[in-house]
């Protein structure tokens, strides 16, 4: 049995949307366009990475880190309505027809303070908080899909060395898997690529082997490779933190600490027992770090990961994922000299879920897993980009784009 008492002194934050709206024929496909951001009322910062998809479907975007979207609705589906949901807010529906122009909505928060949040196994037991992991972990054949689907997404790959920006990627693919129990990467077909800008690097990475995007995100899965704080092995310290609301549920946040080098953050379902999502962090100390360093002098001193899921069809898919990963590249394994620090940056945003007929839905596997995207990278489809669901670039991310692009004419 869950008992929550709500917060006496929650914090009365008001969030607002402003929607723009045009019914219009981009490259022979009606769609209505919906714009919006959303905001902190309180504090007025923005509301990253919330989802807004059709109800009852897969089709969707995501909020970007400004809390901007736009989302691109088949005229075909304009009766349905539109789903919005972030983490700590209840969620809202309402027809695409419905929304105008400068319109402000409040979200409303909804979260709890534990004094007394019990959740029963039985009569006499409670759950601990490492209680609760384990249980999630042993729901995963039940929670997470076992028959093939394919994921159609939209990937950003940002590379910084020490402070210059250095590349900036963007391009869209389709993910097919096998199953949440087959412990292998899925399929891919590169669909195209929207921007490929690629600055001068530091000479180092002549001899080094420039590991492909889109590989390098799907290898890193918690629930399919079966690592990371989900295990709730023997070093982890869990503690019930908040409960909050996601999605018309309850879903527990617990934090994790396995001393000296990882935290975790898990949002897990009080009814279902599903990881909503997970990070983790890895953090070096004083340059000592979790893994040995690289022959080629490199050596891994923050690792940062996050999967968000989403329910469709009674299980969870991948909704969106980000990797980041602070480098600092010495001359030699055995040198102290520090060449330069790389901060790559890696974004995948899940637009669409196919699991019905997936062997006759069209897809190609044509990705070189041993080359880089931008090796493989053909002219960019304005049809195709004109009306594809992608989160809005920040501004400073524009700004990224300008300076590379800048960057390539001097070259």
């Amino acid at each position: 049995m869950l008992r929550l008492k709500p917060m006496t002194n929650t914090i009365r934050a008001y969030s607002y949307l402003i929607f723009l709206l045009i019914s219009r024929l981009v490259f022979g496909q009606e769609v209505v366009t919906i714009k919006a951001q959303l905001l902190d009322g309180k504090t007025s910062k923005p509301i990253p990475f919330a989802s807004i998809y059709l109800k009852n479907t897969a089709r969707g975007t995501t909020s970007n880190a400004e809390g901007y979207f736009v989302f691109y609705v088949p005229v075909k589906n304009k009766a349905g309505n539109v789903v919005i949901s972030a983490m700590g807010y209840r969620t809202i529906e309402k027809k695409p027809s419905s929304f105008s122009n400068d319109e402000r909505i409040r979200l409303t928060p909804q979260a709890y303070e534990l004094n007394e949040v019990q959740l029963s196994a039985s009569k006499d037991k409670v759950l601990t908080a490492k209680e609760i992991v384990k249980r999630a972990y042993e729901q995963i054949g039940k929670n997470y899909p076992t028959e093939p689907y394919i994921l159609e997404g939209f990937v950003r790959d940002l590379q910084k060395e020490d402070d210059e920006y250095v590349e900036y990627l963007e391009c869209a693919a389709k993910f097919k898997y096998k199953g949440s129990a087959i412990k292998k990467e899925p399929e891919i077909e590169l669909l195209g690529v929207r921007t490929n800008s690629i600055a001068k690097k530091h000479p180092w990475n002549k001899n080094q082997e420039r590991k492909n995007s889109l590989v390098d995100l799907v290898e890193d899965d918690f629930i399919r490779f079966d690592y990371g704080p989900i295990l709730a092995k023997k070093g982890w310290k869990y503690e019930i933190e908040s409960v909050l609301t996601y999605d018309n549920r309850l879903v527990y946040k617990i934090t994790g600490v396995d001393k000296p080098f990882q935290t975790a953050t898990l949002y897990i379902d009080s009814e279902s027992f599903a990881f909503v999502r997970m990070e983790l962090t890895r953090q070096a100390i004083k340059n000592r770090s979790w893994r040995r360093r690289f022959t080629n002098g490199a050596l891994q001193v923050y690792y940062n990961v996050v999967f968000e899921y989403q329910e469709y069809q009674g299980k969870m898919y991948l909704k969106y994922q980000r990797e980041e990963d602070h480098w600092r590249i010495f001359k030699g394994l055995e040198s102290r000299k520090v060449l330069f620090t790389q901060y790559p940056k890696k974004e995948l945003f899940v637009n669409n879920i196919i699991t019905e007929n997936v062997d006759g839905y069209p897809f190609k596997r044509n990705l070189d897993i041993g080359a880089s995207i931008e090796n493989q990278a053909e002219k960019s489809d304005a049809d195709f980009w004109a009306t594809y669901n992608i989160p809005k670039r920040t501004a400073e991310q524009s700004q990224i784009v300008k300076e590379l692009e800048n960057a390539n004419e001097k070259l």
